[in-house]
């Protein structure tokens, strides 16, 4: 499946971070996947704290590429304090300092129904 979207746009796939080398596996395995399903896919994790690279240096790489555009996906379960408070005062400060870049941020993904109904699916030992 080819979409224009992952041509230009970048996606960061943003998550709290842990010194723990094997917390970052599940969110390397999205982001991995993303490039199987879309080969051209621009895509690469951030972290809050705790781990590198943060989102400033992703963004400021997505940017150094050429990419006028990019989609921030919050790899949070629950909206917590980092999703609601934290993330959009660094999405705000990416703006001021790429005022040129088309910045998205979408909300976590743990608000996203679909998977909610796959956790759901996953629990039930259905999926």
């Amino acid at each position: 499946m080819t979409t224009t979207s992952t041509d230009s746009t970048g996606i960061v796939l943003f998550a709290h971070g842990s010194r723990d080398p094997l917390w970052h596996k599940p969110m390397e395995a999205v982001a991995a996947q993303i490039r199987q399903q879309e080969p051209n896919a621009v895509v690469a994790c951030a972290y809050l704290e705790l781990s590198q690279p943060d989102l400033p240096t992703v963004v400021a790489d997505m940017v150094g590429q050429g990419l006028q555009a990019v989609r921030i996906v919050p790899m949070f379960l629950g909206v917590g304090k980092h999703a609601r408070e934290d993330l959009p005062q660094l999405a705000q400060a990416l703006r001021a300092a790429h005022p040129q870049l088309t910045l998205t941020l979408q909300t976590a993904v743990g608000e996203n129904p679909r998977l909610v109904e796959l956790l759901a699916r996953i629990a039930l030992n259905e999926a």
